[in-house]
Order: C-alpha cells, then structure tokens, then sequence
C-alpha cells in the first residue's frame, strides 16, 4: 500500500477550508497535517473533513493562535504526543497511522532578535529544540516515526533565497541551523525532500504576503519538513518529495505551500 503524507500550515483552516478540500480532491493525501488551524477544538471543520473522506481526526486547538490537526483516510490510533511547549500552546498532535507514528509541529516562530536573553519568543523557540532533542534521543530509531511541519528553520543555503543576508535573521542564524542539525542528526532522520533535490538547488516552501507576486519577488524559505526515522526511510517511495508550490497561487492563499511524500507500507 502507497501512503501519501502531505503537511500544511494552512493559516487559518476555516478560512481556507475550501482550498483544503481542492487539495485533497487534486492531490489525494492521505495523511493531512495542518499547522496555525487558528481554532479551538471545538472550533474545527471536523463535518468538512468528513465531506472530504477524512473522517479521522486528532485535533489540538487554541483561541485565535497556533493549533495543529492531522486529518486522514485511515483509522488513527493513540500516539504519545511530543510535548515541549513549555508555555502549553498547542503546537504539537500525533496518531499512529498504518503502524508508522506521526508527530506534527508548529515550532515558534522566535520573533525578530535571535538573542535568547534579549528574546523571550526565541528563547523559546530554542527551548522547544532542546526539550524535542532530549525526547527524540531516547527514542527506538527503529520505530517507524515521522516527524513533521512548519520547524520555522530553513537550515541549508539552498533553502533561503540568499543565505548571506537570512543569516542575520532569525530562520536561518547559525544557531538554529545548528539546533535543527543537532535534533535531525540526534534521530537519524532523512530529510525527504533534500534526498530528493540536493543542495544546491533552491527550495522553498513559504513566501511573505507583502510580495504581490511572491514568483517574481523570488523571495521564500524553506521552513516546512517532512523527516523520517531510520525505521521509516526505507519505506520513502523515489522521487515522490515535493513541495506543491502552485497552491500558494491559489485565490487568498496561506503564506505556505503543502510538502508531500510518499511511503510504501
């Protein structure tokens, strides 16, 4: 069996919740992570995903901000959820799906100065790394694990648009690029769509709202990642990993376009 996995931060899911639908229709997820759903639980489309042939859900919801989902096709069961936040947001959710464990993130964004003392959202957001690290160490790498979403870390030179100047600003400053490496190095994880477009090809998977046209402007990050344990890799299909950069071409798009892979399980 081919399992499509497909994240997403949607921005807003009500809001957008018809583009989502024209994304499942046309690409066929199976698995749809959703990040920034900006919803309380209760708050969520669930009848919509149900319209859609999604009807298993896991649903972690906030008033007005953040907020994770994975939305699927297949039966769902119960996962341990990595949960770092230290302030509690909703900002991660898994399941287990087809017997491989699913861990969708919405790391914080860490705010504009990447100074941890000067900083509290990017002391945070390096906290989130450091606490995620620890739990992924103790982790089997045999265990089929995907880990996935918007990390807010574009981590190689091909993903910002000029690395020189994104090292200054809080995304790409060594010392994120540097903690993704560490947390990515620490579970063995395959990041699927660099095995499929090695550096230096340029990849990016978010795009500001302030460019009127963002294709022109040419000025995006690679900020959302789908990795795969050492138990899971195997099981990527070639040549699957993309980044569906059209859809940020949609009518009142979200500022980020879905990444899917394929696994055969």
């Amino acid at each position: 069996m081919t399992l499509r996995l497909a994240t997403w931060n949607i921005n807003s899911v009500r809001l957008r919740i018809d583009q989502v639908a024209r994304f499942v229709e046309e690409r066929a997820p199976d698995v749809l992570m959703l990040q920034e759903i900006k919803c309380t639980t209760d708050q969520f489309p669930r009848g919509a995903f149900e319209d859609m042939g999604m009807p298993h859900l896991r649903v972690a919801g906030q008033k007005g901000w953040h907020g994770v989902a994975i939305a699927s096709r297949l039966p769902l069961e119960d996962s341990d959820t990595f949960q770092v936040c230290k302030l509690g947001h909703a900002r991660c959710v898994s399941a287990r799906v087809a017997g491989i464990d699913v861990q969708n993130f919405y790391i914080p964004a860490g705010g504009d100065v990447p100074d941890r003392a000067l900083n509290p959202k990017f002391d945070h957001k390096m906290d989130f790394y450091e606490q995620l690290t620890a739990i992924v160490a103790k982790q089997d790498k045999s265990r089929p694990l995907v880990m996935a979403g918007d990390f807010n870390i574009a981590p190689g030179e091909g993903d910002v648009w000029n690395h020189r100047y994104m090292s200054k600003i809080v995304s790409h400053t060594p010392l994120e690029v540097e903690t993704l490496n560490r947390l990515q190095e620490t579970g063995g994880f395959a990041d699927v769509l660099r095995d499929r477009f090695p550096e230096p090809q340029k990849l990016a998977s978010w795009w500001s709202y302030r460019a009127a046209d963002f294709r022109k402007s040419n000025r995006g990050l690679r900020l959302d990642h789908i990795w795969t344990s050492p138990g899971l890799t195997p099981a990527v299909v070639k040549d699957t990993a993309r980044i569906h950069d059209d859809v940020r071409e949609w009518e009142r798009p979200s500022d980020h376009a879905p990444v899917t892979v394929d696994l055969s399980v």
